[in-house]
């Protein structure tokens, strides 16, 4: 199977290392920049394409959209008209009318979209997961995930990421939608900025730190909250409370965290330093499942819907924010049939 992996950034290198390690599967690497495809293709093992154009024409049977958010729904509409199965990096797009425009390009040709929400494929999350389906915790009352970055992102990164809610805390939206099953109907919103970096921010309208109350339409409260100024390490977090039991994603060695207790753990001697490195195994996991389906193995673990689900999530919050009250979330929406 020959898959192109179309942008060869950070994410683009790490998903086009795993292919180029996986069992029969050729990977072509292309990129806006031809000499970063090369040399990205020659250190993992893979072969470099001319151009982006030139993978949907080179005859790959599949295609991963690892390029700049902002050409996601061009590529995936590319994709989809080349009768190509494609893994794209969330988001589909940065708003809702770009999101349900890419998605009835694939859903009019029929194509496989995977959207990329690595959490999934987390052995943690996959846990508490089952536990929570099995009936482990008994009525889970109360949710809190944490997600945050050791550092800000460059300021060019900021200006084009869609902001704190749509670019970091929909991961956290997404995998409380695939635990619990169940679905956001309201949220509120809180954004803090200071520190070093604020005019940074606020250059880019957006915030370092987030807090949100999400009620769930069963009405279990969850809140989440997310920092790009976490000094300790990168932290991701879940913890699910229930009458029964309480159970605890991403709690081990190295979870950047000082314990207050005199009896409590010791610091981490290496904490997380990234995502990449955290999911790392989540992230392999997650191209072996689109290979899978693929090659008609197994469903699409991640339909491009979810991302539109989670998506007017993170717009409600924005909306909260800015306007200081609670926001409804609405419905998804069906993506319109595309035209003759």
């Amino acid at each position: 199977m020959r898959i192109g992996v179309v942008g060869a950034g950070r994410i683009g290198a790490h998903h086009a290392a795993v292919l180029a390690a996986l069992g029969g599967v050729e990977c072509v690497v292309a990129d806006a920049d031809h000499d970063r495809a090369a040399a990205l293709a020659a250190r993992v093992g893979a072969r470099a394409a001319p151009s982006p154009e030139a993978v949907f024409d080179g005859g790959a049977d599949a295609v991963v959209i690892a390029a700049a958010t902002a050409a996601h729904p061009a590529l995936i509409a590319r994709a989809a008209r080349a009768g190509l199965p494609a893994f794209c990096e969330k988001p589909v797009a940065l708003d809702v009318p770009g999101t349900l425009r890419a998605l009835r390009e694939a859903d009019a040709a029929g194509t496989l979209l995977q959207l990329g929400f690595q959490r999934r494929f987390d052995a943690g999350f996959r846990a508490a997961r089952a536990a929570l389906r099995a009936g482990r915790l008994g009525r889970v009352h109360t949710i809190r995930a944490v997600t945050s970055d050791p550092a800000p992102p460059p300021a060019a990164f900021l200006a084009q990421s869609g902001g704190l809610f749509r670019d970091c805390l929909v991961h956290d939206f997404d995998a409380v939608r695939w635990l619990t099953g169940r679905e956001v109907t309201e949220v509120y919103a809180r954004g803090a900025t200071g520190g070093a970096s604020a005019d940074l921010f606020r250059e880019a309208g957006d915030v370092d730190t987030a807090a949100v109350l999400l009620t769930l339409d069963d009405g279990t409260l969850v809140t989440a909250t997310a920092t790009r100024c976490n000094g300790a390490g990168y932290d991701v977090r879940m913890e699910l409370s229930g009458e029964l039991d309480q159970w605890v994603v991403g709690l081990d060695a190295r979870t950047p965290a000082t314990s207050a207790e005199p009896a409590g753990p010791p610091p981490p001697a290496r904490p997380w330093a990234g995502f990449l490195e955290r999911f790392a195994p989540a992230y392999r996991a997650e191209l072996e499942a689109f290979v899978a389906a693929v090659r008609g193995e197994a469903p699409n673990p991640c339909p491009g819907r979810e991302g539109l689900c989670a998506l007017l999530v993170a717009e409600a919050c924005e909306t909260s924010r800015r306007e200081n009250r609670p926001v409804r979330v609405g419905a998804a929406p069906s993506p319109a049939p595309a035209p003759d």
